[in-house]
């Protein structure tokens, strides 16, 4: 089952004397216009073993993938070098750099200790500027852990040049699917935000469905048709134990998600015909009813401080965005434009609620403001659904379907200026993302 080998100790280290981070010359400004990608070289990490150098080659590959995934960087490749970095000490030629029009330069060095465990270290430089950017970073890790290690590189890179919280060091948390479209086997597979270290947390002997991440990244509600009626289970990522949460009998309950506190599920339960909003305590087992309403409420959704929760309603007579009270309440309508909404999620930072739309025969991924003010649709096909947020709330990932009786689900990410549309590398088919919050 799902085991996380790397026990990563961070170390900062000075190796010279302090530059000045973030405030100099280079920086990424994002704004919603086209961005021209910054220019960047990244040459293997030097070693002086063989295993060494192989893993600086590895996780050189990894940090420029990173960086160039998100469309603000652009990778020059090798064979334009001029200089050659062979040793981590030696200055930095600039005048070579700067030849190959390269902004960013990262330099590495990587070598294993008498544990057998990888010691790698980097810095940063303003090409420009002629200077580094930030100070050094030595990270210390498992050999078996070194995509986490140039993961966590990558994040001190695009942090120190964009001024943007991180994102790379992540996971997702998903339904694996496969087989045809009327015999589909999925299963909760969760791995590396990239698609790397795929493990399975489930097996395929029942229908798992919705996914959602807790706060810290270490469990997992999702709902099971197991008992041949869907009902809410958390799971722990690391032993993949797990336990029903407590349910009403003759009722069905489904679209769970954590709360803020990690401590809370506010989830939907259906009875006598009739779906509102609950509210459980989980060491207790306790539930409180948040909505009592004809109509369907679903897909709820916290704001980040707890306060209050955006979900779906019909009850204005076709599915819309809603948000109320997070112990429940008034709620206010958010969504006003044509069609029909659904699968809300508060962004990390607050600002923005991701949602699924569906109008004119189409599908979108879009987000709006809480006050329901600068609705943008990010994406359009046959069928898009079900958003996550990265942890930094820079970009958000989905599902999406194509059509026909071979019609698959994969994954797919995109910014949130509806740029940078990519399908993220799965096993197999893939829905339901959840995006874990950055690991520690």
């Amino acid at each position: 089952m799902m085991r996380y080998i790397l026990s990563l100790l961070t170390v900062l280290m000075l190796w010279s004397l302090p530059a000045t981070a973030q405030t100099g010359p280079l920086r990424i400004e994002i704004t919603e216009g086209v961005i021209e990608p910054l220019p960047f070289a990244a040459p293997d990490f030097v070693s002086d073993s063989t295993t060494g150098a192989e893993f600086g080659r590895r996780i050189a590959e990894v940090i420029a993938a990173d960086l160039t995934g998100t469309g603000l960087f652009r990778e020059i490749q090798p064979e334009a070098f001029i200089s050659r970095v062979t040793s981590f000490s030696s200055p930095v030629q600039y005048a070579d750099w700067k030849a190959i029009n390269a902004q960013a330069l990262v330099t590495g060095a990587v070598s294993v200790d008498a544990g057998g465990q990888l010691v790698v270290r980097f810095r940063l430089y303003d090409v420009f500027a002629g200077q580094e950017l930030g100070q050094g970073l030595q990270l210390v890790g498992t050999q078996d852990g070194w995509r986490r290690i140039a993961h966590k590189v990558a994040d001190q890179i695009y942090s120190r040049i964009t001024g943007e919280a991180p994102y790379f060091d992540s996971r997702v948390v998903y339904v694996a699917e496969t087989g045809p479209k009327d015999q589909r086997i999925k299963r909760l597979a969760i791995m590396d935000y990239d698609g790397a270290n795929v493990s399975y947390l489930t097996d395929s002997a029942s229908i798992v469905l919705a996914p959602r991440f807790s706060p810290d990244g270490r469990q997992v509600l999702y709902t099971s048709y197991e008992s041949g009626f869907p009902r809410i289970y958390v799971l722990q990522v690391g032993s993949a134990q797990r336990r029903v949460l407590e349910q009403q009998d003759g009722t069905m309950s489904f679209a769970p998600r954590f709360a803020p506190d990690g401590r809370r599920v506010v989830y939907s339960l259906s009875s006598g015909g009739n779906t509102d909003l609950y509210m459980m305590d989980i060491g207790s087992g306790t539930s409180t009813r948040l909505t009592n309403a004809p109509s369907i409420e679903t897909a709820p959704s916290f704001s980040p401080d707890g306060s209050r929760i955006v979900f779906e309603s019909d009850r204005s007579g076709s599915p819309q965005l809603y948000i109320m009270p997070s112990a429940g309440g008034e709620a206010q309508r958010i969504s006003f434009g044509q069609g029909r909404y659904g699968t809300p999620v508060w962004s990390p930072r607050g600002d923005l609620i991701a949602f699924t739309k569906q109008s004119k025969g189409r599908f979108h991924i879009g987000v709006i403001r809480t006050d329901g003010s600068e609705e943008r649709l990010l994406t359009a096909s046959f069928l898009d659904e079900g958003p996550t947020w990265s942890p930094n709330g820079r970009v958000i990932m989905f599902t999406r379907e194509t059509q026909g009786a071979q019609g698959s689900a994969s994954l797919y990410s995109v910014d949130i200026s509806g740029r940078n549309l990519r399908k993220v590398p799965t096993e197999a088919g893939g829905s339901d993302p959840s995006w874990s919050p950055l690991q520690d």
